[in-house]
C-alpha cells in the first residue's frame, strides 16, 4: 500500500494521456504539502495522498460512455473505478470508502466535511487554475469561496500574486 505503486498503477491506467498524469502528480504534491503543513493526523494524510492520485480516474470512463470528461461525470463513473484500483491493491476497506466518497465529492463544493476532501479541492484548484489560465477575478472568486486552509490560501497568493 504504497503512493508508488499506486502511481505506477495510475501511469499504466491513463498510459498515452501525459497531461492526466501530469494533472494528478501535481495534485498530489499539493495535496501532501498542504496536508504536512496543516498537521493533519497520518491517517487522514494517507487517505488525502490516495485521494489525490486518484481523484480523477472517472475522466477516461466518462469520455467513453458520455463524450464527456466534465466534472459530474467524473463523480458519477469514478468511484467504482477507485475502489476497483484500491481494491486490487489491497488498500484497507474503510480506507476505500472515504477515498470513493472523496473521487465523488471533488467537484462538489458546498458542505464541504473534512480536512482530507478540503485540502484535495484546493490542491486541484490550485493546478487547475494554471492549467485552464483563469483569469484574475476568477481567481479571487474562488479564494473567497472555497480556500479555507492557510497553506492552501497562501501557495494561491504566491502564485498568483496579482489576483
Amino acid at each position: 500500500m504504497s503512493n508508488e505503486e499506486l502511481i505506477m498503477a495510475m501511469c499504466r491506467y491513463e498510459a498515452g494521456c501525459p497531461e492526466r498524469i501530469q494533472h494528478f502528480m501535481k495534485v498530489y504534491a499539493f495535496s501532501q504539502m498542504i496536508g504536512r503543513l496543516e498537521g493533519i493526523p497520518a491517517p487522514v494524510q494517507q487517505i488525502l495522498e490516495t485521494a489525490a492520485i486518484v481523484h480523477d480516474i472517472g475522466i477516461r470512463p466518462s469520455l467513453k460512455k458520455y463524450g464527456s470528461g466534465a466534472g459530474g461525470y467524473q463523480q458519477i463513473e469514478g468511484p467504482p473505478e477507485a475502489e476497483k484500483m484500491l481494491g486490487e491493491l489491497h488498500y484497507p476497506a474503510q480506507m476505500i470508502e472515504r477515498v470513493s466518497y472523496l473521487v465523488g465529492h471533488h467537484h462538489t463544493y458546498q458542505d464541504i466535511q473534512g480536512l482530507d476532501y478540503q485540502i484535495l479541492v484546493e490542491a486541484d484548484f490550485l493546478v487547475n487554475m494554471y492549467e485552464g489560465h483563469m483569469d484574475g477575478e476568477q481567481i479571487q472568486h474562488v479564494r473567497e469561496r472555497i480556500f479555507r486552509t492557510r497553506t492552501g490560501k497562501m501557495l494561491l497568493d504566491r502564485m498568483f500574486p496579482h489576483s
